[in-house]
Order: structure tokens, then sequence, then C-alpha cells
């Protein structure tokens, strides 16, 4: 039988909308790109985009910044971290995430997760009696939503402030309630591989003033605070604003602009990614030897990725299924990879995190792990014809 061959690029993304290259333009023209180069009572592109994503996602306060892994690390501290402070987070997430812990001076407990890559709530609980932690960065990798209504009643009952990592998660849903409005901060990314592209940048959001005007300090607003797009009144910066330190990280009007354009267009693109990621789930279900664990109804995700696991394979076939698969075009990571590559790394080489725990559960969920990016210049045929190597591929490993 010859061999399907799929020949589109997993890392290539859609055109910026037109809107945003005038609006560049302009600003290249104008040279006024820093956030705080603005004309009498103008608001700059940032802080329009505070304002949208605020009222987008029903939270009072924005703050735009460099980017998801930056925005992690502010709110820590805004939050109230102190150097030296434990903080809960999933075992299973990118780096970035135990690198803000790290980079706010904080140390990462590592929480173990279970079968569907959700934090075992077993062993957050015990994690968080045993340690001194006061706050959970949940981490919602790859966009799986737990059970939020189990874990913030267990994460009130133990006093746990509860950050949340939405990076995978923007246009997200558990139940009737946004992804980022269940803690008291959240943060998004707009990386390109994200939901919305400005190649880098951050989005934190919260309710809570205090929080939001140190965020907004932290940031390197300087004393500009007000011209901010979706940031508490000036008295709440009175108290904090001399003793909240300038970490910069300021949103640039360029990646603020091209972020506007795309705002509008999120949700009907997350319902684009899901009509692709339904053909691709459905396929791949369908084949024997592969799983996907089973998602909650009450999860209302997003699509841009898909995660599976070759059941009928032995771990130490795995290197070899991901590179046959690479033969003939499709492009897979592999989470339980005991070496970092690429942007894909397991959470034991994270060395500077001292006692490196032993994670049996997470091991075992990660160990035939692999991770599927879903772009949206793929169609359905695309899904289709990624579906038909994934089985050509399985079958001929199957009889091996």
């Amino acid at each position: 039988m010859s061999k399907i061959q799929f020949n589109k690029a997993f890392t290539q993304q859609e055109p910026i909308p037109e809107t945003a290259k005038k609006r560049v333009m302009e600003l290249l023209d104008s040279g006024r790109l820093h956030r705080y180069n603005t004309v009498g009572e103008e608001l700059s592109d940032a802080a329009l985009l505070e304002q949208d994503f605020a009222q987008y996602q029903g939270r009072k306060y924005c703050l735009a910044c460099t980017s998801g892994g930056y925005g992690l690390h502010i709110a820590l501290r805004a939050m109230g971290l102190q150097s030296g402070d434990q903080v809960l987070t999933n075992a299973y997430t990118l780096a970035p995430v135990p690198g803000a812990i790290h980079a706010a001076g904080g140390k990462p407990v590592l929480v173990e997760i279970d079968e569907h890559y959700h934090l075992d709530l077993v062993d957050l609980e015990a994690k968080a009696k045993s340690s001194n932690a006061k706050i959970l960065l949940l981490s919602l990798m790859r966009g799986h939503i737990p059970d939020m209504d189990r874990l913030m009643a267990l994460c009130n009952d133990l006093g746990l402030q509860v950050l949340e990592d939405c990076a995978h998660t923007m246009g997200g849903s558990w139940g009737d309630k946004k992804s980022g409005n269940f803690g008291q901060v959240a943060a998004f990314s707009l990386q390109t591989y994200k939901h919305l592209n400005t190649g880098e940048g951050g989005l934190v959001v919260t309710d809570d003033a205090e929080i939001a005007a140190r965020l907004i300090m932290h940031s390197g607003s300087y004393m500009l605070y007000e011209r901010h797009g979706a940031a508490p009144s000036p008295e709440v910066f009175e108290n904090i604003r001399l003793i909240s330190a300038n970490m910069s990280g300021r949103m640039d009007n360029i990646r603020a602009a091209i972020g506007l354009a795309q705002l509008p267009g999120l949700d009907k693109n997350c319902q684009r990614w899901n009509s692709r990621y339904a053909i691709l789930h459905s396929t791949i279900a369908a084949i024997e030897g592969l799983n996907i664990p089973v998602r909650d109804a009450r999860e209302s995700f997003v699509g841009s990725s898909l995660q599976f696991r070759p059941i009928g394979l032995d771990v130490g076939q795995i290197p070899g299924f991901i590179a046959a698969c690479a033969a003939q075009g499709v492009e897979l990571k592999w989470f339980g990879d005991d070496k970092p590559k690429a942007f894909t790394s397991r959470y034991d080489s994270w060395h500077y995190i001292d006692p490196m725990p032993h994670l049996p559960n997470t091991l075992r969920a990660l160990e035939k792990t692999l991770d599927l990016r879903v772009p949206l210049t793929f169609n359905d045929a695309d899904c289709h014809v990624i579906g038909a190597v994934i089985a050509q591929v399985t079958a001929e490993f199957m009889v091996r």
C-alpha cells in the first residue's frame, strides 16, 4: 500500500487581518509605538485592547503586557507572593509556568495529574496541607478544564488563592462561566500559537482593584497608570504606587493593534477550531490501539490541539511512531519524553526545582501522550488526511 502524505506546515498561521495592517502602518508613520505616547485624552492601542478584552471576558480590570509568562510572574507578586514562598502548580504544564514562580521568588510545589490531564484533587489537598502554599497556579494545560466547581470549592476550603493560566483556554468555559473568571487572577497568552496571535504578548484580568493596581505598577507604568483602559480609580494606587517595583514588561501599540483586530473574530475562530478538532477526534478515536481521554460535557473547550495515547504500543515504540508520522508529514509532540525538545519538556527536566518530586501518576498519564496541533490553516479535508496518516502508521506498528 502506498504511503499517504500530508504536505502542509503545522506551524503556519493565518494572515493577520487587513485592519491590523492598516493600523500598524498608521502607527509606524506616527512613530508613537510606546503605549504611553498619547496626545490629550486619547487611549493608546494597548489601553483599548485592555478595555475590549475586559469587556469580552466580563472582568473589571485588564492589563496588557509582554507575554503570558510575564503576566503570571507579576500576578504572583501582585497576589502577595514573597521570596521563598511555596506555590502549588500542575506537574503537567509548559516550562514558563514553573519559570514564572521561580522568577517571582517562589518555590514550585508540583501536584499530580490524573489520566484526563487534570489536577489530582487528592494530591492537591495533601500538598496544600503539607506545604505553606497560599496560591495555586492552575495551569489549564492544552485547554483541559477540570471540574471547576469541585476545584474552587476545595481551594476555598483550603484558603488558597487561585491564579488561572489560561494560555490554552481563551474562549473556553466551564458550564456558563468563562475560563479565567474563577480565580482571583487569570493570565492569557497572545503568543503565535495561541488563540490571538500577536507574536508575543499577554493579558491579565482580575476583579480585585488592589491587585490590578499592583499589576499595572509592576508592568512598568511609572506614574502613568491613568492611561490604562481597564484600571481601578487613581485613589487605589495611592497606597501601593511607591512600594510596587517596576518590572518593565509593557505591551507596545503594534502588538496591541494586531490583537484588537483579531478579538472580534475570536468566538468564530473557536468554532472553526472545534470543527476541525471534531473531525480529527472522530477519526483518531476510531483507530484501534489509540485512546483519547473523555472530556466532561460541562467543559466548553477550544480544540486548537488534540492529545491522544497509542495504548497499543510499548513506550519504546513511541519515538519510531512519531518519526514515521513525521516522514508522512504529520508532526506530533511527545509529553512523555525524558529529554526536552523544542517547546515540550517533562516536569523532571526543570532541575532548578529542589527537591525534585517523583510523581508516578503524572509519569503514567504522560508516558504515551502525543500532542497534535490544529492550525486554522488546515481545512476539513486536511484533517481527514492527517487522520488517515495516523491510522496507516498505527496499523503498521500494531503488526510489528
